[in-house]
């Protein structure tokens, strides 16, 4: 059979163009796709990255990680202060011997002492338990049951336990971390010399407190 007789010579050429064109395309889109296979996991995991607080002491740094699933609401709340400022120069105002350091109110950063652990951002945070309280935990301090029925959390400050406080579970209070580097250091904190209301005599800063991905 020949071509001639069932296409015109114009007819054939576009016919043929068309074929070659569509060929050319399909192989720029079968390579296409491979690209963007490589570029994507990459995206991905760039952004599901872990994140973990960095708390910078003279005494050194006090890292740890978020229960992003147990306690989303703290762990928002926590990383959205950091990324202020608003922690970068609260010192660590109560520790007691095996039991915790507490630290987070921003009146601490100035000299009057009588008030610190009476601060905040001006709100609270809606309970979030079910986390237990092990060693290196990190939890919201809250005000007490009777005016607090909620258990609502203060919107900033928090404490890291140095022993297991399983009595802390039962009276409902909500841990959003844990400590994965530098409980040393939270030893070395909770040990200080303190007043009759637990504060250091010296001050412990809060230098730095940064949100960080691993």
């Amino acid at each position: 059979m020949k071509y001639h007789k069932m296409f015109p010579p114009f007819v054939a050429l576009v016919f043929f163009s068309l074929i070659l064109f569509g060929c050319a395309q399909k192989q720029e889109e079968a390579g296409q796709p491979a690209a963007e296979k490589k570029a994507e996991p990459q995206a991905t995991e760039k952004a599901g990255g872990e994140e973990v607080a960095v708390i910078e002491t003279d005494f050194g740094q006090i890292v740890f990680k978020f229960y992003e699933k147990e306690a989303p609401q703290h762990t928002a709340n926590f990383k959205k202060l950091a990324r202020e400022g608003f922690y970068d120069g609260c010192t660590f105002h109560r520790v007691i011997p095996n039991f915790m350091i507490q630290g987070g109110d921003p009146l601490s950063k100035d000299d009057n002492r009588s008030n610190d652990g009476t601060g905040g951002p001006g709100y609270t945070v809606p309970a979030e338990m079910g986390v237990k309280h092990t060693r290196g935990s990190v939890a919201a301090a809250r005000r007490g049951d009777q005016v607090n029925p909620e258990k609502a959390s203060s919107g900033s400050q928090f404490y890291i336990c140095v022993v297991d406080l399983p009595n802390l579970d039962a009276a409902g209070y909500s841990v959003f971390g844990q400590v994965i580097e530098g409980m040393d250091v939270a030893d070395k904190i909770v040990n200080v010399q303190r007043d009759q209301r637990d504060n250091p005599l010296q001050k412990v800063v809060m230098k730095k407190v940064s949100i960080k991905s691993q």
